[in-house]
């Protein structure tokens, strides 16, 4: 068995960005284990640009994003263990003293055992397929999630069909809408099951309405036909109760089926280190300095929760490596926990617990659609943060700074105000 001061596992933009925070904050063992061939994680599939437009001020594509990363990792000394899958994370105590240990199969180094002072999860997300949203009908080739058709296209060059259907207007399959257009494929439309789409507001327009892709709302897929091949789908609006409809269903021929249904965390070796998941988000929970409920573990970007920006994960892995830092140093931190609670329009909002002490750096999404709404913070009957928005959508993460919280604070309100105040 060996030992390092700090594990991060997964080497995409989350994992790269917390490694480089705990080098750069003078930990001097850091090893990042990643289980595919080359580091950078989903990045290098993901060949559109629009990446680090906030962190590096320029658009890059995945593939460019990536290599700024792990150039600075490399300058910056960062020990990065690939092809090698980590089985298990070991939480427990030895004489008093708190012990973390991971266990990871390596293709080049065999079985492995390492203990670290701190752990940082970083395994991103993955998406949600057929079994998880029981479409019914035959089970034919051609049905796939939009990320496998991604990969299919950019990196072993392979056309998975020529008539695509896409259920799911998440961001993936609305790039991927585009780029299988581009690649001679017809589209014939993207099927979403709420009233509005899942994905970025740039992306529905740069990715559908200007290729003149039919997006249904408030449809789903609701059979799949063919023998050995997709031949047809059956398109159906849907009620209130989110119950496909007959009235109004119509027959997609198509031979591929495409699947944009949603992320969900990685979150088994989460589960194996006796994390406590959060059952909206389905990520970790986590207190105001990105650790989880097992001290010394620490988890940040998808794998957290799903973010929409990749600039917005390395911003928070960079913070959750500072953190990490200072616990491996033992620098307790000041005040004490406050509760974070959700209020009208809010589906969930990261981190949980804050301090009273310090600023506080708040993630949050909102539940559906609203136009013009303002975002209130208030702690008790005290407004502490305020901020107008001519409109707020469920694929888009607002972000909230909050520079001073009062003293006597026990607990912070986050909600949507349909009028101002």
């Amino acid at each position: 068995m060996t030992r390092v001061d700090a594990l991060v596992i997964g080497a995409g933009p989350a994992g790269l960005a917390a490694a480089l925070s705990l080098k750069k904050s003078g930990i001097r063992e850091v090893l990042v284990v990643e289980r595919e061939e080359n580091p950078g994680g989903i990045l290098l599939q993901c060949i559109h640009n629009g990446f680090g437009v906030h962190r590096f001020k320029e658009e890059l594509t995945g593939p460019e994003y990536a290599e700024r990363y792990l150039e600075l990792a490399a300058a910056g000394g960062v020990d990065i263990l690939t092809h090698s899958s980590v089985l298990d994370v070991i939480t427990g105590n030895d004489n008093g003293d708190e012990k973390k240990r991971v266990v990871i199969l390596s293709e080049d180094k065999g079985l492995l055992t390492i203990e670290a002072g701190a752990i940082i999860l970083a395994m991103g997300c993955r998406e949600r397929n057929r079994g998880n949203i029981s479409i019914p009908g035959s089970r034919p080739s051609g049905i796939m999630t939009a990320g496998l058709a991604q990969k299919l296209v950019n990196i072993l060059g392979y056309l998975p069909g020529r008539e695509i259907v896409i259920l799911g207007s998440g961001d993936i399959g609305l790039i991927m809408a585009r780029r299988l257009t581009w690649e001679g494929a017809h589209v014939k439309g993207v099927i979403e099951v709420q009233p509005f789409p899942g994905g970025l507001s740039r992306n529905i327009v740069q990715c559908l309405n200007d290729f003149k892709i039919p997006l249904y709302l408030s449809h789903t897929v609701s059979n799949i036909y063919g023998n050995k091949r997709v031949e047809a789908v059956e398109v159906s609006p849907i009620d209130r109760h989110l119950e496909p409809r007959k009235e109004g269903s119509f027959v997609l021929k198509c031979d591929t089926l495409l699947l944009s249904v949603g992320l969900v965390p990685e979150n088994e070796l989460s589960l194996k280190a006796g994390v406590v998941l959060d059952p909206v988000t389905r990520g970790p929970l986590v207190d105001g300095e990105l650790m989880t409920t097992v001290p010394g573990i620490f988890a940040c970007g998808n794998v957290l929760h799903v973010h929409d920006l990749v600039d917005y994960v390395s911003e928070e892995a960079e913070t959750c490596g500072e953190n990490a830092a200072r616990y491996l140093r033992g620098e307790a931190i000041a005040g004490r926990e406050i509760r974070v609670k959700c209020g009208n329009l809010v589906r969930y909002v990261l981190p949980s617990k804050i301090r009273s002490k310090g600023r506080a750096q708040l993630s949050l999404r909102a539940i559906a659609p609203a136009e013009n709404v303002t975002l209130m913070v208030e702690s008790g009957e005290e407004l502490i943060y305020r901020k107008k928005y001519k409109r707020v959508l469920p694929s888009e993460m607002a972000r909230v700074l909050i520079k001073e919280i009062p003293a006597d604070t026990s607990e912070i309100k986050v909600w949507f105000s349909p009028e101002e105040r």
